[in-house]
Parts: structure tokens; C-alpha cells; sequence
């Protein structure tokens, strides 16, 4: 199993980033995936989530009305889009995938909103 999250980056407060994370080594349509955050000196937290077939998602109320999130069945590939990013915004992101074996991680990238 591999995750490859990209598309973090610098970005000023109202701005949008789209983060995509490319997944291999599974059947990525069966299972349902999730972006996950951690701010310095934080917990990890849940941002959102979507299920096998994106037919429902869910967010955190931190987010809920400025980050979408998507996927592609076709590409194995799951996107979070962010809009009208606040500095409190700025944290790892991560994918996770909700395998029946356990959950797979990945390696993260970085998201910062600043000015």
C-alpha cells in the first residue's frame, strides 16, 4: 500500500489549495479514505472523510462549508479541496486509508497559511 499526498504549499488567509493523494498496492474503490491533519504541538484530527463510492462524506465543523473533499475511482485518487484557508488552516496534511487489515498512512505534506 502506498499513499502520495501533494499540493501543500504556502499559501496567504483566503486563499484555496487542492491537495491530491494517489494510492496503489489496493483496491481503492472498495474502501473509504480521509484526509487528516496535525498541527505543531497537536493531535492528529480528522478533516474529512468520503466513502468507497463518494456517495457521502463528512467534515469537521473546523472546515465544513470551505473544504471539499472528492475522489476518482479511475485514477485511485482522492483530492481536498480548500477554500477561504485561515492561518489556523496550517498543519501536516494527511491521507489515510481504511483498510479491513488497518489503516494505511501517508508520508503527509505540508500546508501553511500565512501572509
Amino acid at each position: 500500500v502506498q499513499l502520495v499526498e501533494s499540493g501543500g504549499g504556502l499559501v496567504q488567509p483566503g486563499g484555496s489549495l487542492r491537495l491530491s493523494c494517489a494510492a496503489s498496492g489496493f483496491t481503492f474503490s472498495r474502501y473509504a479514505m480521509s484526509w487528516y491533519r496535525q498541527a505543531p504541538g497537536k493531535g492528529r484530527e480528522l478533516v474529512a472523510r468520503i466513502t468507497s463510492f463518494g456517495g457521502r462524506t463528512n467534515y469537521a465543523d473546523t472546515v465544513k462549508g470551505r473544504f471539499t473533499i472528492s475522489r476518482d475511482n479511475a485514477k485511485n485518487r482522492v483530492d481536498l479541496q480548500m477554500n477561504s484557508l485561515k492561518p489556523e488552516d496550517t498543519a501536516v496534511y494527511y491521507c489515510y486509508a481504511e483498510l479491513p487489515v488497518g489503516g494505511y498512512w501517508g508520508q503527509g505534506t505540508q500546508v501553511t497559511v500565512s501572509s
